[in-house]
């Protein structure tokens, strides 16, 4: 390392005496610095040159923005002599040339200039000059910013301007941003900064600009430091009536309603403070009010035929109203627009459909059946299968002939199981095969006399 610095040293020497030109023996690797305040600061200064080749003697010096100049320290490579007022305020890097400010602070701040002579061993007379300037800021880090507004109090739209200021108590060279819902805020028709950005003007206020502003400051040394938040409140509208119902059928103004259906209206729109609302029944040859409040009633059986309502909204600070205007008719919707009158009162189109699908159905199988099974047909296959002694024997009721029914009658028991059965007057003819059975039978057995005479001489 120390031949190679040698090597350029020659190089150097050479070129300085043929061609006079300059050569770099020291170098100052920034020759802006941004110091802290309360802070340490190094001037560093690199040399290109071996220091045991060469004798050197040079000064620091501080001229401060006001020009005034002070030597801090001269030095060689044996001794150095510090200003006695900066003894404990500066270190002088030995051998190296390098200067460190031990603890910045305002006074500090200004140009340090290094003058520096050098003289070679094996050039004895020759000495070569190397002068440098480096540039020092000190730099007060920012403290928490403050907001400020005036006038202090909520402030109406289009009639009042409001001025923000935002400040610090501590900080150098300091930036200020504003924000409003941390959205930033940059110079418009109605916004207005100062040079630092440290004051916002809106003139005039308006709707958009109520919410929470913010502001925030910095420096070189500094990172962003936000402000606590801040409240603009702006008073404006009403803005945007209008006149709403979850009842009915609504085209555009019109209103309509089922009879004897119950209506409620509300009224609404954008402003601050809370409008006052007032409704007005209109006619041709008057109007009315009729209510006030954001909320209406309408009973529809008290509606003679078509009616004309007004909704008014009024601030009472920014002094601003709007209306809205609409007209109520009371119609029968039917059971398809029932849905849009009253909640829960039609039928459901769902339970309608199931309803005639069924209908349908039982209709299209009654069909079927007739043209498949033919019951006529059925009942008289019915009657035909019947024995034919049923089918030509006449109908009797008993009564028919009362002298076939004259005559004496006896009840036969016939010992047997006890099961009986009842033999009818048309199986008593067959009587001589009922007489075999084991069982008894409660019949009557008829005995008509030839004459009625000799039956009673008998």
């Amino acid at each position: 390392m120390e031949a190679t610095g040698r090597t350029a040293l020659h190089v150097c020497c050479v070129l300085f005496f043929l061609t006079e030109a300059s050569c770099e023996f020291i170098h100052i690797p920034s020759l802006v610095h941004h110091g802290i305040e309360g802070k340490p600061l190094l001037l560093s200064v690199e040399t290109r040159f071996p220091l045991d080749d060469a004798e050197i003697q040079g000064t620091w010096s501080h001229t401060r923005p006001s020009g005034s100049r002070t030597t801090l320290v001269t030095f060689t490579k044996e001794a150095t002599i510090t200003h006695m007022m900066y003894r404990d305020h500066l270190r002088f890097e030995k051998p190296n040339v390098s200067l460190t400010i031990q603890k910045l602070g305002q006074d500090d701040e200004g140009d340090y200039h290094l003058s520096l002579n050098i003289e070679f061993h094996n050039k004895t007379g020759v000495v070569i000059k190397e002068e440098r300037t480096v540039r020092v800021t000190v730099d007060v880090p920012v403290s928490s910013p403050v907001i400020e507004k005036n006038p202090t109090y909520a402030v109406v739209e289009d009639k009042a301007n409001v001025t923000l200021t935002c400040s610090t108590q501590r900080g150098t060279r300091v930036v200020f941003q504003w924000l409003r819902d941390n959205i930033p805020l940059g110079p418009s028709d109605r916004y207005h900064f100062s040079q630092d950005n440290a004051t916002l003007l809106i003139s005039p206020v308006r709707k958009e600009d109520k919410g929470t502003y913010h502001c925030v400051a910095s420096n070189p040394v500094s990172p962003g430091r936000h402000s606590r938040s801040l409240e603009l409140n702006v008073y404006y509208g009403p803005y945007n009536l209008e006149v709403n119902s979850d009842q009915g059928l609504r085209t555009g103004e019109v209103f309509t309603i089922n009879p004897g259906q119950l209506v409620f209206f509300e009224c609404q729109a954008d402003s601050n403070p809370p409008n006052s609302y007032v409704w007005i029944s209109k006619s041709r040859n008057s109007t009315k009010v009729i209510n006030e409040g954001p909320r209406l009633e309408v009973l529809s059986y008290r509606l003679a035929q078509a009616e004309e309502y007004l909704c008014r909204a009024f601030n009472n600070v920014t002094e601003k109203q709007d209306e809205a205007q609409f007209t109520l008719v009371v119609a029968s919707l039917g059971t398809g627009k029932e849905k849009h009158t009253q909640e829960g009162s039609s039928v459901s189109p769902l339970a309608a459909i199931t309803v005639c699908s069924l209908f349908i159905i039982g209709c299209m199988l009654l069909f079927f059946l007739r043209r498949t099974c033919h019951p006529k047909r059925v009942l008289m296959g019915i009657y035909n299968s019947r024995p034919l002694s049923e089918q030509k024997r006449p109908h009797r009721s008993g009564h028919e002939d009362a002298t076939e029914d004259f005559g004496i009658y006896e009840f036969v028991s016939i010992p047997g199981k006890m099961e009986s059965a009842q033999v009818s007057c048309r199986s008593l003819a067959h009587l001589e095969s009922v007489q075999d059975m084991h069982t008894t039978i409660y019949d009557v057995i008829r005995h008509v006399p030839e004459t009625p005479s000799h039956s009673l001489l008998k």
